[in-house]
């Protein structure tokens, strides 16, 4: 448990930093060439979800409702990562999706929005922007696919009882 805790708190260290520092080193829709036409740093707010979607909805109305979304997924996954603390892979990708989750859920509540700054293009091919939080949710969920599909272990007959 004391490794999942360090897990937790090193990405979310990592992702409030970072946040913080293009929050206060840069102006908003400021972009810092990394690696000219692949990779730059793109100071942008994100009113909505991943990559953007729900943008669109009224900013008021989305805060509150992906602020309680955030709340209830994170129970959800801590519960989860209390109740399968056995499974180690799966302890590690729930640690990371809640991880991410808080990092997001503290830019909505301190921000009103997250901060995204990851911003690639391959060609002419622009990737959503995202951030340190987003990477977490999406290598956890894909440690979690790849643990349920392939490592997933059955508890047999004789365990249940």
């Amino acid at each position: 448990m004391k490794k999942l805790f360090l897990t937790f708190s090193i990405i979310l260290f990592l992702d409030q930093l970072t946040k913080f520092l293009v929050r206060t080193g840069m102006n908003l829709y400021d972009s810092i060439p990394v690696i000219k036409g692949f990779f730059n740093i793109t100071y942008i707010l994100n009113p909505g979800v991943a990559f953007g979607l729900f943008s669109h909805v009224n900013h008021d109305i989305s805060r509150v409702f992906f602020i309680i979304i955030s709340l209830i997924a994170s129970a959800v996954v801590f519960y989860l990562l209390i109740t399968e603390i056995n499974f180690k892979f799966r302890s590690y990708a729930y640690t990371l999706i809640i991880a991410g989750a808080i990092g997001n859920l503290v830019d909505r509540l301190i921000v009103g929005q997250v901060v995204d700054f990851l911003d690639f293009n391959i060609g002419r091919y622009h990737y959503p922007a995202f951030n340190v939080a987003d990477s977490a949710v999406t290598i956890g969920l894909t440690i979690l696919a790849i643990d349920l599909i392939f490592f997933n272990k059955e508890v047999s007959n004789e365990n249940k009882t």
